[in-house]
């Protein structure tokens, strides 16, 4: 039963006779589509004319480009350098070219008289292992593309949550620096997402001064990337209209796979209405 549809062999020999054998008996057992060359410089102009090239089998004995240069000179470019060469040689020059020919990049060999089993039975067994390397990127991919599937919906949904909650989330640097904010943020804040991202978060808390209110945060910055948590702290934003508003302020650190810090989460509850009003604090 011939196998193997779809695969594109490239033999390579200078004696028209042993071209025609090949030829004969792969189409034997094999339903390949097989390119044919008659030295090194042609199998060179075939290989890289011809993209999807799964195997070459390669005549070491070749006049002016002989098949080691051959090989070098396929392995040295991009397009053609991952397909396997099978060399063909000699049975009396085998100990002399063996280590020579996998030096330069080739697989196996063949050894001249072909015999006939032997040439279909390599040729097979690497067409089984392209197969299975085949199938493995193929399930790859798939998986690949399920799984970015999954992250794009669970993204959306998580981006749909924070675009709709009703508390302020603020995402920090390390540094204190606000990253993003949802619209909650913004609307509590009183300002517009652009205008926000870049300042400290110090820049929106009350104190006294502003040198009080980046030391205050400064220190909780400093405690929450020892400890990854912090407890809830009752505050006070400061909007763009300069209004007091009392919040309840939650933080959480991110961390990398290395440990790292990388963004603090930080969720403010407006507490309006929860507590006494603030001149009566």
């Amino acid at each position: 039963m011939k196998r193997y549809s779809g695969f594109r062999l490239l033999i390579v020999d200078d004696n028209p006779h042993n071209l025609f054998t090949l030829r004969t008996l792969i189409r034997e057992h094999m339903d390949v589509e097989i390119l044919e060359a008659g030295s090194g410089r042609e199998a060179l102009d075939i290989a890289l004319s011809n993209p999807g090239i799964d195997l070459i089998v390669l005549d070491i004995q070749m006049p002016e480009i002989d098949g080691f240069q051959t090989a070098s000179m396929l392995k040295i470019r991009k397009k053609t350098r991952d397909i396997p060469i099978i060399f063909l040689t000699a049975a009396f020059k085998t100990d002399e070219f063996q280590q020579k020919g996998y030096d330069v990049g080739a697989v196996d060999y063949l050894l001249k008289p072909i015999d006939d089993n032997q040439l279909i039975n390599k040729i097979s067994t690497y067409f089984r292992l392209i197969e299975k390397e085949r199938d493995l990127n193929r399930r790859l991919e798939e998986q690949v593309a399920e799984r970015t599937a999954e992250l794009r919906t669970a993204n959306c949904y998580l981006r749909g949550i924070i675009e709709n909650m009703g508390e302020a989330l603020l995402v920090l640097a390390p540094s204190g620096n606000i990253k993003s904010v949802n619209p909650a943020a913004c609307r509590l804040l009183g300002y517009e997402e652009k205008d926000l991202v870049g300042l400290n978060i110090g820049d929106v808390f009350e104190e006294s001064e502003p040198e009080q209110a980046h030391a205050f945060m400064g220190t909780w910055l400093e405690a929450l990337i020892r400890s990854g948590n912090l407890s809830s702290i009752e505050a006070r934003f400061i909007t763009r209209d300069g209004t007091r508003v009392p919040v309840l302020f939650s933080r959480t650190a991110m961390s990398d796979e290395c440990g790292t810090i990388t963004d603090i989460l930080c969720i403010a509850k407006n507490m309006t209405g929860f507590r006494p009003a603030d001149n009566d604090i």
